[in-house]
């Protein structure tokens, strides 16, 4: 009986988890023009201009931007496809 009560917590802790627990960071690489990447953000991810500009900024000059954040799958599939436009990419926990 112990065993179920505790899958059980687990389980309803595992409930708890909120949908954009997960981010996708784009890293700064010597190779890719800053237009490019910005290209890359705007066609990907929609981003406006302004935004992708932000961002494409943000791995110029910090090394790295959070571009996405929400389910772990959805994180994979835009590392996935970050790598497939040759830029940098990992996912990781959101920081609470």
């Amino acid at each position: 009986m112990t065993d179920t009560l505790e899958r059980t917590d687990l389980d309803q802790e595992t409930l708890r988890v909120p949908e954009a627990s997960w981010r996708t960071i784009v890293w700064d690489d010597p190779v890719n023009l800053m237009t490019y990447v910005t290209y890359v953000f705007r066609s990907y991810f929609g981003y406006p201009r302004e935004e992708a500009e932000r961002l494409m900024l943000l791995v110029h000059h910090e090394g790295r931007a959070v571009v996405a954040t929400g389910n772990r799958e959805a994180m994979e599939r835009h590392v996935h496809a970050m790598h497939g436009y040759g830029l940098q990419a990992t996912v990781s926990r959101a920081e609470p």
